[in-house]
């Protein structure tokens, strides 16, 4: 995993992530929420994709597949409440930025944690951390960047205080830290219940991309980490199918992605093996057209046995 850089270039502050993603989901009736599909991809996942440039992602929870590497954590007990789990994913971590996230945003991305840290650093030090307000104005403490130092002394103060963090609320942590917010009403999107997850899922499926969210599914299915231009494939299997015949769309495409991989794989693998495609499937079709407009033979002209032909005489 790579340490976060931003389009700034060198400069903005590295980061960490912590997801708390152990809660009793108690409105989804007890259902493992991380683990629930929206878009094709588990919830948890759709998570630590967004915070992908984190160079440490700790998930507080019990071990579980995912789609990208994580370290581990787990609050004692099991089931303490978000400082307790809080405090336990922080241990794991050494980044000065640490962003903090719920495992149940399906609209979180890169851009809205790329906002976080930037407004965080651009307070100057002047605020502990940043974070999302819904669009009723609420604050959203688990769609936030923090100072690491500012969350270790009001956590440690904070222990001290009840004798453990087992069961206390986040507004408890909150409201002794210097605070600036942002809002995104988007990424501020929890799946609370069902409703909201079948709310999560329509929306997904309307809006104007679902094939990068078909993409992501997939590449997450398979395993796979590789930057797809949609466009560029899908004008590929437009030539084959125009040009060839339509079965021929979707067995390009597959060989095309064949030989970016034997080709060491990667976007430019991919580009090449599609203007390549796209050129024969262009050429292929331009067989169809004579190479010179007909015309009747000449009198005299050299027939395919090598003789010559006369006019006929009468």
């Amino acid at each position: 995993m790579t340490a976060y850089e931003p389009p700034g270039g060198p400069g903005t502050e590295a980061f960490d992530a912590v997801v708390l993603a152990g809660g009793a989901a108690r409105r989804l009736g007890g259902a493992d929420k991380p683990a629930v599909r929206v878009g094709g991809r588990a919830l948890l996942d759709r998570v630590l994709a967004a915070c992908a440039g984190a160079g440490t992602t700790v998930v507080v929870a019990d071990r579980r597949p995912t789609a990208r590497p994580v370290l581990w954590a787990r609050e004692e007990p099991p089931g303490g409440g978000p400082l307790a789990a809080l405090d336990a994913g922080l241990r794991h971590t050494a980044a000065a930025y640490v962003v903090v996230l719920s495992a149940d945003l399906p609209f979180l991305g890169e851009e809205t944690v790329r906002r976080l840290i930037d407004a965080l650093q651009d307070s100057a030090g002047r605020a502990d951390g940043v974070l999302v307000t819904d669009p009723d104005g609420r604050d959203q403490p688990l769609v936030a960047v923090y100072r690491a130092e500012a969350l270790r002394r009001e956590l440690s103060r904070l222990a001290v205080e009840h004798d453990g963090l087992t069961g206390l609320p986040l507004r408890r942590l909150t409201a002794a830290l210097r605070l600036t917010r942002i809002t995104d009403p988007v990424a501020s999107f929890d799946c609370d219940t069902w409703d909201d997850i079948a709310a999560a899922r329509a929306r997904i499926r309307e809006h104007g991309h679902v094939l990068d969210e078909w993409i992501s599914a997939v590449k997450d299915e398979l395993g796979i980490d590789l930057d797809v231009d949609i466009t560029e494939l899908l004008d590929l299997a437009r030539d084959a199918a125009h040009n060839v015949a339509r079965p021929a769309a979707p067995l390009t495409t597959f060989l095309v992605g064949y030989a970016a991989a034997k080709a060491g794989g990667g976007p430019e693998a991919v580009t090449e093996a599609a203007r390549k495609a796209s050129a024969l499937a262009l050429s292929w079709a331009a067989e169809d057209a004579p190479d010179v407009p007909d015309a009747k033979p000449d009198a005299g002209t050299r027939t395919g046995t090598g003789q010559d032909t006369a006019p006929d005489a009468g």
